[in-house]
């Protein structure tokens, strides 16, 4: 006897698969990626620190136009009061030369870019203020994690993916008018609210219209790393915090135009015993695939017939802690999600700690994911789930353990430097296919109607090691080669509980959960 799951993927085959219906969804998903993707990565540009000096009360220092190299022994011609020695002592120093008794008068900025740090002169001892704004950013994703999952298997994965793209628009361009780095942490939690409701539904809700074999390409199409790139070509064009934000919502309100194109997910709807509107949703996408509508009579037979299906009942969380195998996938699987959450955001809001020019690292910090991306498709199917994931943890492992050792070996400062970036790229590399390859692993491990629930719950783990990573990133700065150990050691770790998931390649995706309690007690 067929299962409600079964029977659905044949539907989805019979109304033509991967089809124009599901191009034009991938499509709207892909464009929306700017909201998630610019939101998350903006910190990596409006938290670099300029060059900044400390001028003492017998100095004075007016800072030409246009970007200079302050690094040189030439100083600008409208410097006139600063000698060579004055200058090199106070660059980026906190506490006076030795000649000097009083303390920084004040701070002078290069201001070939605008970042909060010369907004607001979070440097000395308000340095501690951006890693805590990223941390809050942070914090907020992991509340709605949770929270948007379970709303999301409540309402819909629709109402929850466009509400949360409204919170991205609107507060973007908020957070563009700060007045204060108070005002801008706290709409930058809000952003990471609708950043964690975001991340939580939009794979699922796309993952449901597809069929298994393309279940992968939502992953593999490098539609974040390309968002990536571009924002580090728009922080050069822009150089400015404030022009960026407002960017970004302006382009994540495009978005919600696509509202009257996409629908629900008709595997919710079946799953919620919305049968009707289930049918309206299947006929809509036979007749954009140009396919004929299947015959649904056979639909509530198989719903009736199918013992685990519950339509009425409401999934919470516990569920999740209740079922001992649910159990036992959510613990295995979030070891992974937290070193991705951690290794990712420390390597990318690390960026100011590499050598060489800040944009161009942004944005080969960023192309570096292309070819990961675009290789868990192939390999996913080829290789399975477990074996992807593992392979591209051990990747990362290596190259985080690469970058910590070549930080506090004691070797030539331009081999040192070759070697860091080398390794944080490749790093870079694995850890991006890695957390794609557990992300599409995750969504197939869970059943629809906790499908949500538990993914909202990986990405909240994920969060954790997110929001600790600022502050790794924080202390790297004094201890070079601290964060990079920590994150040999979580990748390292992730690539051994992969090996105890249970492979899903070539599995239909359950809707609903399994009747086990007579099956554990035999």
């Amino acid at each position: 006897m067929k299962t409600t799951s079964d029977y659905l993927e044949e539907v989805i085959e019979e109304i033509g698969g991967f089809g124009k219906f599901q191009v034009l969804l991938h499509g709207s998903i892909l464009l929306s990626k700017v909201s998630i993707t610019w939101s998350l990565l903006i910190m990596a540009f409006a938290g670099a620190a300029p060059d900044w000096w400390c001028v003492y009360p017998n100095t004075t220092y007016t800072p030409a136009s246009g970007a200079i190299n302050y690094n040189t022994t030439v100083l600008p011609s409208s410097s006139p009061n600063v000698t060579v020695p004055e200058m090199t002592k106070s660059f980026q120093t906190c506490t006076p030369p030795s000649n000097e008794s009083s303390v920084c008068q004040s701070f002078v900025f290069d201001d070939s870019m605008r970042t909060i740090i010369n907004e607001w002169g979070l440097i000395c001892d308000d340095k501690w203020v951006t890693a805590t704004v990223s941390s809050v950013q942070m914090a907020g994703l992991l509340i709605s994690g949770l929270l948007g999952g379970q709303l999301a298997d409540v309402i819909g994965r629709k109402p929850t993916f466009y509400v949360s793209i409204l919170i991205l628009s609107v507060f973007n361009i908020v957070a563009g008018f700060s007045t204060s780095w108070i005002m801008f942490a706290v709409t930058r939690f809000i952003i990471g609210l609708g950043c964690g409701a975001y991340l939580t539904v939009f794979y699922t809700f796309s993952v449901e219209f597809t069929p298994t074999k393309f279940r992968p390409i939502q992953i593999a199409v490098p539609d974040w790393s390309i968002w990536a790139a571009l924002l580090g070509f728009f922080s050069y064009i822009l150089k400015d915090w404030k022009s960026l934000h407002i960017l970004t919502g302006g382009l994540t309100g495009l978005s919600l135009f696509t509202w009257w194109i996409v629908p629900e997910s008709f595997r919710w709807l079946v799953s919620h015993d919305k049968l009707a509107e289930a049918d309206k949703v299947i006929k809509k996408i036979a007749r954009m695939n140009n396919h004929p509508k299947p015959d649904l009579n056979k639909l509530r037979a198989v719903v009736d017939s199918d013992p685990s299906f519950q339509g009425s009942r409401q999934y919470t969380f516990l569920e999740l802690i209740r079922d001992r195998s649910l159990l036992k996938t959510t613990a295995l699987a979030g070891v992974g999600w937290f070193s991705c959450g951690y290794a990712y955001y420390a390597i990318s809001y690390s960026v100011d700690q590499l050598s060489g020019d800040l944009y161009l690292n942004m944005f080969l910090l960023s192309v570096i994911d292309i070819p990961a991306l675009m290789s868990i498709w192939y390999l996913s199917n080829r290789l399975g789930r477990r074996w992807t994931c593992l392979g591209y943890f051990m990747i990362g492992s290596a190259a985080c353990l690469g970058v910590a050792v070549s930080q506090m070996i004691d070797v030539d400062s331009g081999l040192q430097k070759t070697l860091i970036n080398g390794f944080a790229l490749a790093a870079k590399f694995g850890v991006s296919a890695s957390w794609a390859a557990i992300m599409a692993f995750t969504t197939e491990v869970y059943p629809t109607v906790v499908r949500n629930i538990g993914y909202g719950t990986q990405n909240s783990i994920s969060r954790i090691g997110a929001l600790i990573a600022p502050q790794l990133v924080l202390v790297n700065k004094v201890t070079p080669g601290v964060m990079y150990i920590i994150c040999f050691v979580v990748t390292l770790t992730s690539a051994i509980t992969c090996l105890l998931l249970k492979e899903t390649k070539d599995k239909t995706i359950s809707d609903n959960l399994e009747v086990r309690v007579a099956a554990n007690r035999k």
